[in-house]
């Protein structure tokens, strides 16, 4: 491993390790660790891989790393069940290594967040291995007999968020819950013990040095106990956003605060009323916003999207955070490359094809637009290479959406293909002795990070720089600028201004003393082209 490199970014002497607020505007980069970098050859991503590059994460001048779970899991759903929350997984190294990999980091100026999965455990887990066996950890889990007149229909008519129904039947009749796939089988927060046992799960890691953990499907948890149909219109819902929910994440938040430590929730509410409720000064710090992540390239939309998710923020005073992609989204380019570019959750189709010019001319301008606006940035890994989305040939497939869809969902493995390092070294530097877990195109090697740095007009050159600027907003609200129709324009106290041109006409920009960053060149007359974004000092 080299040498640890202080941070080049200002951010990092200005928001110090000391300093509690942090979270409020910091760029935290997403590992998902089996795609990071290989450290010992065998294909698979490893915290040894990671250390090995945290010189470029420091030279990136992220804030934090957010790990996708790292965890003893069988990997039936990319390491979401989990079987100990107190073990690595061996395929990606030791808990040791863990530890060291999170002061590394630390020594660097970047903070260390986990995830942490409540709603559910692996069917691997020791608690539900006993219940299996007949044990009293049954309580700990949503056990029920079936319907009909042998038991032979599941106890309701819940599906599974990966298709098909929601329980599984096991060999005694009796049936289990999972919103997710069966080896997933969902807790029961009801009973004292998994509250107990995920407060001591926080502890565990915040005593080794984290300083957050962001909550997988964080509205689920809680279930009402009759588990009732899920009639059409029926309030409140039987799994999603239980008000008993709130009680849980105070309790989190009193464990968090002992060791100065943040929480980021997933979750997904239309209600922005209820969303905010779980930013309450004493529950979660911050939650991701996928309004902002689906909406289209349309400034309207944009514009709109923006307001809205910085109004439902200012009655609990949370930030906002902003997202572009992560590893359950189709990646940037490729969503910007096509003429729909919203995103549908629940096909990813779009039925166009995809112009990856186009896409990546978008790409560049929504990451100057991201890393303007207040609030906190996630930057998923190989965002900043500009990578397209990669077509999984069916036979290496691993994800399980893909095959309980029946085939008609192609899965979120297009957007966690190994990352491309060195262009001429095999299997672009992954640094795998055999092919990766997922294969690479052919044409990865073009975006391998050795290739970029020397660019500076390559995408990881426009990120860095971003990055390394991104002060020059400040902290303070957004003002917006006037503006023609599709061209969005905004100001902060910093005393930059960003503009973005969504207009197939060349835009002018307003007043300004310099030209700090702009995702394009401007064209001649010193406008604004399309799809191309510019930041200005006044």
């Amino acid at each position: 491993m080299g040498q640890p490199t202080p941070a080049r970014n200002g951010r990092n002497d200005r928001n110090g390790l000391n300093d509690d607020a942090w979270w409020r505007s910091a760029v935290i980069y997403q590992v998902y660790v089996r795609s990071f970098a290989d450290g010992d050859g065998d294909g698979t991503g490893d915290l040894a891989g990671v250390r090995s590059r945290l010189p470029y994460l420091a030279e990136l001048g992220v804030d934090a790393l957010w790990f996708n779970p790292w965890y003893l899991s069988p990997m039936k759903d990319g390491g979401y069940d989990v079987a100990d929350y107190r073990a690595i997984h061996p395929a990606f190294g030791t808990l040791a290594e863990a530890e060291k990999l999170i002061a590394e980091a630390r020594e660097l100026g970047i903070r260390t967040i986990v995830d942490i999965v409540p709603n559910h455990v692996s069917d691997q887990h020791p608690w539900f291995r006993a219940a299996l066996a007949g044990g009293p950890e049954r309580d700990l889990f949503h056990f029920r007999p079936g319907r009909g007149a042998h038991g032979e229909l599941p106890p309701n008519d819940w599906t599974s968020q990966f298709g098909g129904p929601a329980w599984t039947r096991l060999p005694d009749g009796t049936w289990y819950l999972h919103l997710f796939a069966p080896e997933q089988p969902d807790l029961n927060w009801a009973h004292p013990a998994v509250r107990q046992e995920h407060e001591d799960i926080l502890r565990f890691w915040f005593e080794r040095g984290v300083a957050g953990v962001r909550i997988d499907s964080a509205a689920l948890p809680a279930k009402d106990p009759r588990l009732p149909d899920l009639t059409e219109g029926r309030a409140p819902h039987p799994y999603v956003d239980r008000d008993e929910l709130h009680d849980v994440y105070r309790s989190w938040r009193r464990v968090a605060d002992e060791y100065g430590g943040v929480f980021v929730g997933e979750v997904w509410l239309p209600d922005s009323e209820r969303f905010a409720r779980y930013l309450r000064p004493d529950e979660l710090h911050t939650a991701f916003n996928f309004a902002f992540l689906s909406c289209p390239w349309d400034a309207v939309r944009l514009r709109t999207s923006i307001d809205d998710t910085l109004a439902e923020h200012a009655p609990v005073e949370a930030p906002a955070t902003w997202v572009l992609c992560n590893h359950d989204v189709t990646r940037t380019v490729t969503r910007y490359g096509r003429a729909d570019t919203g995103f549908d959750f629940a096909t990813k189709a779009f039925g166009t094809p995809t112009d990856l010019a186009l896409g990546t001319r978008r790409a560049r301008a929504a990451a100057l637009l991201s890393l303007a606006l207040p609030g906190a940035v996630y930057v998923y890994q190989g965002e900043e290479l500009g990578l397209p989305e990669a077509d999984i040939p069916a036979d290496r497939i691993d994800d399980p959406m893909h095959f309980r869809s029946g085939g008609t969902d192609p899965g979120r493995d297009g957007c966690r293909v190994p990352l491309p390092w060195a262009a001429e070294e095999p299997y672009a530097g992954f640094g795998s002795r055999e092919e990766p877990w997922l294969p690479q195109p052919a044409d990865w090697p073009a975006y391998a990070v050795d290739r970029q740095l020397t660019d500076p007009a390559s995408m990881l050159s426009l990120y860095r720089e971003a990055i390394r600027l991104r002060p020059a907003f400040g902290d303070a609200p957004l003002t917006w600028l006037p503006a023609p129709d599709g061209v969005l324009a905004f100001t902060r106290a910093g005393g930059a201004t960003c503009v973005v041109n969504l207009t197939a006409t060349p835009a002018e920009l307003p007043e300004h003393s310099a030209l700090l960053l702009s995702s394009g060149p401007l064209d001649d007359t010193g406008r604004l082209p399309q799809d191309t974004a510019a930041w200005l000092r006044a």
